[in-house]
């Protein structure tokens, strides 16, 4: 975490950060969060993140105290007094303290840019195993602060040696735990279109493809795929080459999605080429 975030309406010391323990958040488990990553000191995608991020509070019913382009300018702030120059920005509004302990509330609003640790090299050349999981999330369209279950979870995938798990249910494919999933058939990109997160960085992966088909996705499908790759704000695009004991293709990445993330690669480069914000 760096030094300073923004909280109580003003930019403070990270370290004294504070939230009711009667906060929804806390006791319910009730808020919404997005993160994003600066790079260059320029926010990647920026509108793309505070338009989910406003639309998730309105969703949820939990007032936002701040515009857009108070958001905007608070980050810009952010970015000047910890010399952000690269790494992430999580948003975080609280479900608030609620006279019936239940009912959502006007939240707690906090900014806080942090350090960012990628996946290893050795994950992009040689792809990632995922354990599959019968789950869906609750309201998966928003971006919650809801995942007790994959950090419950977690535990067995590192027993595993997986890098996370696979959502499915009723046979159809959803996500992952904090990325988007995709597959590529005959040289088809294919996604799920139900029980998903719209990832800002699943939008522009979609816009780089040749070839895109957004459908349910069996799990039959996806065992038989010819390469297969998830998606996230802090992995990019991370290939995938087993799910449970099941290898996906040659069990290597393949040359789609080694082509996808190079163009996403040269498209975020192009895109904070300068300090501009």
């Amino acid at each position: 975490m760096k030094p300073f975030c923004f909280a109580d309406g003003q930019i403070i010391e990270s370290k004294n950060a504070i939230i009711h323990p009667m906060d929804l958040g806390i006791i319910r488990g009730y808020g919404i969060f997005d993160f994003f990553r600066s790079v260059n000191y320029k926010p990647l995608f920026l509108d793309h993140y505070l338009d989910r991020f406003m639309s998730s509070a309105e969703k949820t019913f939990l007032p936002m105290p701040y515009s857009r382009e108070d958001l905007k300018q608070i980050i810009s702030d952010l970015t000047d007094k910890n010399d952000m120059e690269q790494g992430g920005f999580r948003m975080v509004l609280s479900g608030g303290l609620s006279d019936n302990h239940f009912s959502p509330a006007d939240g707690k609003l906090f900014i806080f840019p942090e350090e960012l640790l990628f996946p290893s090299e050795e994950k992009y050349n040689n792809g990632i195993k995922l354990l599959s999981l019968e789950y869906v999330r609750p309201i998966a369209e928003i971006k919650t602060t809801n995942y007790a279950l994959a950090v419950w979870d977690s535990i067995r995938w590192k027993k595993e040696g997986a890098e996370d798990v696979l959502y499915h249910l009723n046979g159809q494919v959803s996500e992952s735990s904090r990325s988007n999933f995709y597959i590529v058939k005959d040289g088809v990109l294919i996604t799920p279109d139900q029980n998903i997160l719209l990832g800002i960085t699943r939008k522009h992966v979609l816009q780089l493809a040749d070839k895109v088909e957004i459908r349910p996705l069996s799990m039959e499908e996806t065992l038989a795929a010819d390469e297969a790759f998830i998606s996230s704000t802090t992995k990019v695009l991370l290939p995938v080459t087993q799910i449970d004991d099941h290898t996906i293709g040659t069990g290597k990445p393949g040359p789609i999605t080694l082509d996808i993330l190079e163009k996403f690669r040269a498209l975020e480069k192009q895109m904070t080429s300068s300090k501009v914000l």
